[in-house]
């Protein structure tokens, strides 16, 4: 699957976006977050706060409980701000 990666998330990590093969273990975005936490250091950086960050997959957003089965794409980025 590929992940992307917006805004302070991205620049954390050093990079935009990835093409990822996660194990059959991680099931929901949560687990992919604790998934890529443990890739290193960048990443543990990047999702240090991870109350904090949300997701998307396939461009709609969605709650750490959410199952990523089938998921072509999902995002992360910080919360945002309107105006």
């Amino acid at each position: 699957m590929k992940v992307k990666y917006f805004a302070w998330v991205r620049e954390r990590i050093g990079k935009a976006e990835e093409t990822i093969d996660p194990p059959a273990s991680v099931r929901t975005v949560d687990d992919l977050i604790g998934w890529l936490t443990a890739r290193g250091e960048t990443y543990a950086y990047a999702f240090e706060k991870p109350k904090v960050i949300r997701a998307a997959i396939d461009q709609a957003h969605v709650k750490p409980d959410a199952v990523i089965a089938g998921a072509r794409e999902i995002a992360f980025f910080p919360p945002m701000t309107g105006g």
